[in-house]
């Protein structure tokens, strides 16, 4: 199923299944699960098909990033969080933040983001797919001078200003992605494709993230976990590829979609 997150034109907010003649087929909520109506309904806006309880996400994922960036391959998955408050909407903008470098040294991230459907703690690696309620695409946006230099070398601030993780555009359950590690995933910015791998790549992949940090922790549902970016982000590049006003952000996962975003400056 593709569930969708929206607003109507009568400005509520709704679920929706996805069909795929691009029409909607509302769903209500019954006891924690989304029952399709009979009737077929119109977006004004799309949502990010979540309101996460946390956003918990994983760093240097990919070896070939890792390399890129100059890191070990890490023996332990390296973990941040970014503020609920981060998230933006498919088709909304990326604002690059006033308070960072004129330059902006704003980066994006392709990710893979894993949807936590039941609350989890000291889950089993052969358990861990069954706490999923489904994926969806995720732009790691990171301010590279923050994320480095900004906040005595803690990455949530650089990471997780307004707008900075665009999250969409569908929520794909896992009856349609039974495996999550076989997904090819890029970024494009202005028809020019950057990253682009695949999760088979993952040094930690989602089943064993899920059990590792339910580990005396419960994961409620409605937690988003980022897995992590592959190699070719702006940062590593010569000369470097920040984002700037002006640009299109498309990233593509497969089986999920398109997720677009345009750059706007931090006064437009």
């Amino acid at each position: 199923m593709r569930i969708i997150r929206f607003i109507d034109e009568s400005d509520n907010v709704r679920l929706g299944r996805l069909e795929g003649d691009n029409s909607v087929i509302l769903l209500q909520n019954e006891g924690g699960e989304a029952v399709p109506e009979d009737r077929k309904v119109s977006i004004r806006h799309m949502l990010a098909p979540v309101e996460p309880k946390n956003i918990i996400c994983i760093g240097a994922n990919y070896a070939a990033h890792a390399a890129e960036a100059g890191r070990d391959v890490p023996e332990k998955p390296i973990i941040f969080m970014k503020p609920t408050s981060a998230i933006n909407h498919p088709g909304q903008p990326i604002r690059i933040p006033k308070c960072g470098d004129p330059e902006g040294e704003v980066d994006y991230e392709c990710e893979l983001a894993v949807v936590i459907g039941k609350d989890a703690r000291d889950v089993s690696q052969e358990d861990a797919l069954s706490y999923v309620l489904g994926y969806t695409c995720a732009n790691d946006v990171s301010a590279r001078k923050w994320q480095k230099h900004g906040s005595g070398g803690q990455w949530v601030r650089g990471k997780g200003f307004d707008t900075f993780c665009p999250m969409g555009p569908v929520l794909v359950t896992p009856e349609d992605i039974p495996d999550p590690q076989c997904l090819n995933i890029s970024t494009t910015i202005n028809g020019e494709v950057l990253q682009s791998a695949n999760t088979r790549d993952m040094i930690f992949d989602v089943k064993f993230l899920i059990s590792y940090l339910s580990q005396d922790t419960t994961l409620q549902a409605g937690t988003v976990l980022l897995t992590g970016t592959c190699e070719g982000v702006g940062a590593a590049r010569d000369p470097k590829r920040w984002l700037v006003p002006g640009d299109e952000v498309t990233i593509e996962i497969e089986g999920i979609g398109k997720l677009t975003n345009p750059v706007i400056g931090p006064n437009d």
